[in-house]
């Protein structure tokens, strides 16, 4: 299934022309129609700044996440494989930021693979057959493989100089590696190179891919608040302004459970929200009045507001 240019689609099944865009496929999940509205705001102005068309599946459900799986294994790959019949109607790429999301719809697309022996119970349990075409990315690698690192500094209006970054990854996002195939999932660098692409200063440390306990929050708060304060505490320690993520619930979780009896507070942001910073782009307000952790005094004191 090849990229789609040079149409833009309001919603599915209406289109109209435009110039060099690019047309994707979105599931939007859960979280960032809720807890995650600012990386939806921010997403969206940074994709139309770029050129990128999202067309919204019709009638997604939920993916899943990490509740449905420790219920059912069936159901764990249910949810998730019916919005890729849901991706394969749309007939395009599919673009899935919350790295959660596309977690279980990659892990779906495995089991529905050639030679997977739940392939046909998924099929018959949804009523569709699977193709092998779809193609289904998080935002990260919407930017890098069909923009480019070069290209985004050309859209950089405001560069964020003298703000130092730390990228937190988390767990889902390269993880499991065969499944997901982002590369190098003890190291990775791929949002770091956003980050200095964006003009600001990517720090090294040791807690990127660890997992931020978000999914604790329920049954242990005491366990995910004590993960929060270790994993922000540390970025502190790594000499960092801000995290960032791109992923819906670490980001609430690090944003909202960090103590401020165990450290000063660290801004919790998404990637799309730093990119629109350095872009320059109207309703940042919008996306920063949504922390916890104010972000503004930070980026004001780097007069980058």
């Amino acid at each position: 299934m090849g990229l789609v240019v040079n149409k833009t689609h309001t919603t599915a099944g209406e289109s109209k022309t435009g110039d060099n865009v690019l047309e994707l496929g979105y599931y939007p999940g859960c979280t960032v129609h809720s807890t995650g509205i600012e990386y939806t705001l921010s997403l969206k102005e940074v994709f139309k700044k770029l050129s990128i068309s999202l067309v919204e599946i019709s009638g997604w459900n939920c993916c899943g996440g990490a509740a449905a799986h420790s219920l059912s294994r069936l159901l764990g790959l249910v949810l998730p494989a019916r919005n890729v019949a849901k991706a394969q109607e749309c007939g395009l790429p599919l673009a899935v930021p919350c790295p959660a999301c596309f977690n279980s719809i990659k892990r779906a697309q495995h089991a529905l693979s050639s030679g997977s022996a739940m392939k046909e119970t998924l099929e018959n349990t949804i009523g569709f057959k699977y193709s092998e075409d779809l193609v289904v990315k998080t935002t990260h690698q919407i930017i890098l493989d069909h923009i480019g690192l070069e290209k985004l500094k050309s859209f950089v209006k405001r560069p964020l100089s003298g703000l130092k970054v730390v990228s937190y990854y988390g767990c889902l996002m390269v993880r499991a590696p065969k499944i997901v195939k982002m590369g190098d999932y003890e190291n990775p660098v791929f949002l770091d190179n956003i980050v200095e692409a964006l003009g600001a200063q990517p720090l090294d440390w040791s807690y990127k891919i660890d997992c931020c306990g978000a999914d604790l929050g329920m049954t242990h708060g005491r366990m995910a608040k004590d993960i929060t304060d270790r994993i922000t505490g540390m970025a502190l320690e790594a000499g960092a302004d801000v995290l960032m993520t791109g992923c819906g619930l670490c980001q609430i979780n690090l944003d909202m459970r960090q103590s401020r009896r165990a450290h000063k507070g660290i801004p919790v942001l998404y990637m799309t929200e730093l990119m629109g910073t350095a872009m320059g782009l109207p309703g940042r307000n919008k996306w920063w009045s949504k922390h916890v952790i104010d972000p503004v005094p930070v980026l004001g004191s780097l007069d980058l507001i």
